[in-house]
């Protein structure tokens, strides 16, 4: 897919961060794009930004944690516009954990899975019928993370176990589409090379009333990427960032290359990755990969 003119796209989590940079990309590319988000205000906010670039878009409240909202969503697009080219499984979110892991709460646990795993599984099963019936050129884009994809940062568990588990579905929905040969392409995303600037570290906004946080868990002292740089700057560290809109700019030219993988990496993750697979290879002892 080199041209975007009037193709169709849907962004989850398409309100903020990586997803409204994409929204705000393809809408210049003169693609019609449908903003899905649970965050209402930010959702009509995104949607007014994309009309007075003169882009046809619409919105829709959705929460990829419930099924009956996806299926909704779907059958929205389809009645606006007919036609399904692109799908940005983008939703995610951060459980701000801390401390250890057996002492976690299973609510942070669940709210985690809920929307990075579930949320994922959820949109398949409400896209992917009608990308397959299509039978023509789509893709499915798939926001992952090197953070358990490629690595297991021990400070993130939840985070990390749960994108490591959208990484396997990833790679089978690929495999499948590939066996089927389907036109409709795969595609993994991965935010980098560096921390993404975005608000993930600021999910609590989101969190459901049907899975309350703990007021007494411990406290990151992570809630934004400044926090992360404050921290790094008491022992003379700098935190290297990379904005959303660069996230934007490598997802759309991986698309137009057809890469499976659109993974940009920092010297430091790739050298760790290469250092978790030599353990696994020749059964060393892994260490804490330094990423930072």
């Amino acid at each position: 897919m080199k041209d975007f003119k009037g193709k169709v796209a849907v962004i989850t989590g398409g309100a903020s961060g990586v997803g409204r940079a994409i929204a705000h990309l393809l809408a210049k590319e003169g693609a019609k794009v449908v903003v899905a988000d649970i965050e209402a205000k930010a959702l009509d906010r995104t949607v007014s930004e994309l009309a007075a670039l003169g882009c046809e878009c619409m919105g829709q409240r959705a929460d990829v944690t419930d099924a009956s909202s996806m299926n909704s969503l779907v059958d929205a697009v389809m009645a606006r516009f007919g036609a399904i080219h692109l799908v940005f499984a983008n939703a995610g979110v951060g459980t701000g954990e801390a401390g250890n892991m057996w002492d976690y709460e299973l609510n942070d646990w669940e709210w985690g899975f809920r929307v990075n795993t579930w949320g994922l599984i959820h949109s398949i099963n409400a896209f992917l019928p009608k990308l397959v019936a299509q039978n023509e050129e789509a893709h499915f884009v798939v926001t992952g993370s090197g953070n358990g994809a490629f690595l297991m940062l021990p400070n993130t568990p939840i985070y990390t176990a749960s994108k490591a588990a959208v990484q396997a579905i990833t790679e089978n929905l690929h495999y499948q589409l590939q066996a089927s040969q389907s036109p409709v392409k795969v595609n993994a995303l991965f935010p980098g090379p560096n921390v993404v600037n975005t608000g993930i570290f600021n999910s609590e906004r989101n969190r459901p009333e049907s899975l309350p946080g703990n007021p007494d868990k411990p406290d990151s002292g992570i809630h934004s990427v400044e926090d992360m740089k404050a921290i790094m700057a008491q022992y003379d560290m700098q935190l290297q960032t990379t904005e959303p809109e660069e996230v934007a700019e490598f997802a759309i030219q991986g698309i137009r290359d057809e890469r499976f993988w659109i993974s940009p990496m920092s010297d430091k993750a790739r050298a760790a990755f290469v250092a978790r697979v030599d353990s696994i290879l020749n059964k060393t002892t892994p260490t804490v990969p330094d990423v930072l």
